[in-house]
């Protein structure tokens, strides 16, 4: 399974590529469905985001990893959507907790729960942080948030280390898409899909504490292009 999470520059550059040449910028196209159609899933069935992206041709959508995002987390991706782009605000950074520390959270957790420390979550927690450090900056950030992020990341400092659950809760949204490009046998897949809800049940569990009520005003903010 510690395949499945590597990899992650060349299939975030294949996506980026693809999200380029359709000419969608999918984080809004996210929040837009899931606000008109908030009983729907948030991950797009493979055809069906094959219509709606314009794509045609691309092996990711053939055989997607179903991730059912819970129904408090769709509104908050919603939610999400709406401060960013109709309200102008950005999430304050540094987050606290940051993506480093909800993902030792889970781990210690799971070690709790289980009576032991396992590899698999281990490895599955590790290839989120390097998916989520690789494509923040490509694909998971608004356009009004890019001058916040060139502020806050230096060559030294994760993302992983400054961002929460807000932007964490993002990257779900693109991981079928982002697997889609590595081979999975079956049942692999269906074990890699459970360990992921078990991640964002606890991420919903722990919903107030790990998530902002509101987000902050951004200072001569226009009313630009939302993507």
């Amino acid at each position: 399974m510690d395949r499945l999470m590597k990899h992650t520059e060349e299939n975030i550059q294949k996506q980026q590529a693809l999200d380029k040449k359709a000419g969608v910028d999918k984080n809004t196209k996210s929040g837009r469905s899931a606000q008109t159609k908030p009983k729907g899933s948030a991950v797009a069935k493979g055809k069906k985001r094959k219509a709606d992206s314009g794509i045609e041709d691309n092996p990711a959508t053939e055989k997607l990893i179903k991730i059912q995002i819970p129904p408090n987390l769709k509104k908050q991706l919603v939610d999400d959507w709406e401060f960013i782009t109709q309200q102008n605000k950005l999430v304050k950074l540094p987050r606290s907790p940051s993506v480093d520390e909800i993902l030792t959270k889970y781990l210690e957790y799971r070690s709790k729960k289980d009576g032991m420390m396992t590899d698999a979550v281990g490895e599955i927690l590790n290839g989120l942080r390097s998916y989520f450090d690789k494509a923040l900056p490509t694909i998971l950030l608004y356009k009004k948030e890019r001058q916040q992020y060139r502020e806050a990341i230096s060559d030294n400092v994760s993302p992983s280390s400054v961002y929460g659950a807000e932007h964490l809760l993002r990257l779900f949204v693109k991981l079928p898409e982002l697997l889609g490009y590595v081979k999975i046998e079956e049942e692999t897949l269906i074990r890699l899909q459970q360990k992921l809800l078990e991640f964002l049940k606890f991420m919903q569990h722990n919903q107030s504490s790990f998530f902002l009520a509101s987000y902050d005003g951004t200072e001569g903010g226009g009313k630009g292009k939302d993507n």
